[in-house]
């Protein structure tokens, strides 16, 4: 069983594409779905990260504040700021635009953890970095949407922080106390997270693909540049900054994969709740999600090189 576990979450980027495509080409039987189900999705992801988060993780934000700032502060910067310049230079409709902009303002995906360990990165900094950027979201993911995107749609800020709050943080305190309460319970499952995990990403962008699929049909190839453009530039320029800033090799490699990989199924999410009559504002967050997990495999390989 942990084989077959351990199969899924190392071919993650793969399995996200190839349902991906099975939705888009038959998009009848996920597009029963309701997308209700796509906030507790993601809860069960988060509640899963709260399972494999410890002590150590949050005292590196004591122990090297420095190198976690840099981070946080180019998650918080490059991301938004690229997606605005995105939307604006190739005219993105305001449902589509809007969809960048919410992926740009999204903390980091778990899946960057990963990558950062494949690519021989700092994983105990990518850990943090996470860490620290999701317990920010709340304030810091509403406030930036509502400064970049409120000239397309209305942005209900206090909404999107009370949606961050029960999706993200409480699933995540979830995790964290059931850790403290059953230990071993907590030991023995955290070897099938990863691919638990992967599962239901799988899942949640095939849902949002079957329900949009013919509009992604008839003209989804400009979105797709958009955010595979999205996600190179913060790769590269988190990369870039950290070598400005003096950071060693496998600090950059943490900085330029957690800036580059966002929490796509939060953005995803949020376009469902808040953005209703935009129905193409989830799609940037899933086409992101499909996109990062191929990119990561390949940076991992490109940075893992000696």
């Amino acid at each position: 069983m942990k084989a077959i576990c351990g199969f899924i979450a190392r071919w993650m980027g793969l399995l996200v594409l190839l349902l991906a495509l099975f939705s888009l080409l038959f998009p009848g039987l996920l597009s029963q779905v309701g997308t209700w189900v796509i906030n507790p999705m993601l809860g069960l992801i988060m509640f899963g990260m709260g399972l494999t988060l410890n002590a150590r993780d949050f005292r590196i934000v004591l122990s090297r504040p420095k190198d976690v700032l840099i981070g946080c502060l180019a998650q918080f910067t490059v991301m938004p700021l690229v997606a605005w310049v995105l939307v604006r230079l190739f005219r993105l409709p305001a449902d589509l635009a809007l969809g960048v902009i919410l992926v740009g303002c999204c903390p980091g995906g778990t899946a960057s953890n990963v990558i950062t360990y494949l690519a021989g990165g700092d994983l105990a900094l990518s850990v943090g970095m996470t860490a620290t950027s999701t317990l920010l979201a709340p304030v810091l993911t509403p406030l930036l949407t509502w400064l970049m995107a409120g000239t397309y749609a209305p942005v209900d800020a206090w909404g999107m922080l009370q949606s961050i709050l029960y999706v993200v943080i409480a699933p995540i305190l979830g995790g964290l106390l059931l850790q403290r309460l059953l230990p071993r319970f907590t030991q023995k499952a955290v070897a099938y997270l990863p691919a638990f995990s992967s599962l239901m990403i799988a899942l949640l962008v095939s849902i949002i693909v079957a329900h949009n699929a013919p509009r992604l049909l008839t003209g989804g190839w400009l979105v797709i540049l958009v955010v595979v453009l999205h996600n190179m530039s913060g790769l590269g320029l988190g990369y870039a900054l950290g070598r400005l800033l003096g950071l060693s090799h496998p600090k950059r490699v943490a900085v330029s994969v957690e800036v580059g990989m966002q929490n796509s199924g939060l953005a995803c999410s949020l376009a469902t709740l808040h953005f209703a009559a935009f129905p193409l504002a989830p799609i940037p967050g899933a086409i992101f999600s499909v996109w990062h997990n191929i990119s990561g495999a390949l940076v991992a390989r490109l940075y893992g090189r000696p």
